[in-house]
């Protein structure tokens, strides 16, 4: 297995590198190195200067308007948008619900969607998970009922992330109760604005209300909005999951925070402590890892491969290091890294503490927030089974 980038893939990687540094806006870099708070505009604006480029589907075919990029481009354009700080694209418009538009809708949905979320101008929301239903989504119970050529729609749906600012979103609904609970989902899309949605902030640990729930009183969806086939929407919530997992693995982001806690590490003088220099150590080959893993998956979408087993395993591993990196950054912090004052953050105030740059937010909101990625998009224990009974049989 070869490593290394040719010549023409360096020279992408430096064309996106300034790209990147003459688009995007300082104030925003400035967020995303020191772990601040990003607003809607803060990630809408950097959706919509990709999407002007045309690089906001940047893992689109050029067919569908995207660049057609390979897979060894796609993960470069990753890795220097992560780096140069840039917030990381919001992925139910163009990394989950685009793909399954354009595998599964027709032309007529194709062209009605597709531009909107390319151009950045619409905000998605994705509506799987309910109270009932997380890791374990054959058993949703949403309904929608077929009447002429609308459906009503009656349910509800929980932990939709950034749902308070969605203005679509598309949902597994129960069309049918016959046969096994995986023959009768659908996939369908809604549009946020409809008279009985309802959206319902959830307060998480680390006060921010990033989830949301969502409730649907006697909807009216017209049937037009359903992708594919009635009843085969399972197929479809594959096909988005396989991208979902790879989408949480962020490495990117990853090795942006691994260079993050060896500064804060030299910053409190633990950098010379043989102990905790290992565990750094350990993280970055955990890093490494994980990163040929990506390349695996996104090698073998571009051969038409299945890769959502091996998505699985990136899930696992992925939000395990996102834990990692932000529990050693606090106990390199130590006290420094424990204030958490959500009333002085609303008031603008992120923490002067002596230090580096690095003590400019309370890492314990970032501790606290990670908690969940080893819950969400699948939990591990549910992943590991299924990599358990898929790949090691």
């Amino acid at each position: 297995m070869d490593l290394a980038f040719t010549p023409e893939e360096q020279a992408f990687r430096e064309e996106i590198r300034a790209w990147v540094k003459d688009n995007l806006p300082a104030d925003i870099s400035h967020k995303v190195h020191n772990a601040l708070r990003l607003s809607r505009d803060d990630m809408q604006r950097w959706a919509k200067i990709l999407g002007k480029k045309g690089w906001l589907g940047y893992g689109w075919p050029q067919q569908f308007g995207g660049p057609g990029w390979t897979a060894v481009q796609k993960h470069l354009f990753e890795e220097e948008c992560a780096l140069a700080g840039a917030p990381r694209i919001v992925p139910f418009g163009p990394v989950m619900v685009a793909p399954v538009i354009m595998a599964f809708g027709n032309a007529e949905q194709q062209q009605r969607f597709l531009p909107g979320i390319a151009s950045g101008e619409v905000w998605w929301s994705q509506g799987y998970s309910e109270p009932g239903s997380g890791s374990d989504l054959a058993s949703v119970k949403c309904r929608a009922e077929r009447q002429g050529n609308t459906y009503l729609v009656n349910g509800q749906k929980t932990w939709t992330t950034l749902g308070q600012y969605g203005e679509w979103i598309f949902c597994l609904v129960r069309t049918s109760t016959e046969g096994k609970p995986q023959t009768g989902i659908s996939f369908l899309l809604i549009d946020m604005k409809s008279p009985g949605v309802t959206v319902r902030p959830i307060k998480l640990l680390d006060g921010e209300c990033e989830v949301n729930e969502v409730f649907f009183d006697n909807v009216v969806v017209p049937a037009e909005n359903l992708i594919g086939e009635e009843n085969k929407g399972w197929t479809y919530a594959k096909h988005l999951l396989s991208h979902e997992r790879t989408n949480i693995a962020d490495v990117n982001r990853a090795k942006r925070e691994l260079e993050r806690l060896k500064r804060i590490a030299k910053t409190e003088g633990v950098w010379d402590d043989t102990r905790f220099r290992d565990e750094i150590a350990k993280l970055e080959v955990d890093v490494v890892a994980l990163e040929m893993l990506v390349l695996r998956v996104l090698s073998a979408e571009k051969s038409g491969k299945n890769s959502l087993d091996i998505a699985g395993l990136l899930k696992i591993k992925g939000s395990e290091i996102q834990q990692r990196y932000s529990e050693l950054m606090m106990l390199a912090a130590g006290p420094y890294s424990l204030p958490f004052i959500e009333e002085a953050m609303e008031a603008g105030w992120q923490g002067d503490f002596p230090g580096g740059v690095w003590a400019n937010a309370p890492l314990a909101s970032t501790y606290f927030n990670m908690r969940k990625t080893t819950i969400y998009g699948g939990s591990n224990e549910v992943q590991r089974n299924i990599v358990a009974q898929t790949v090691l049989g």
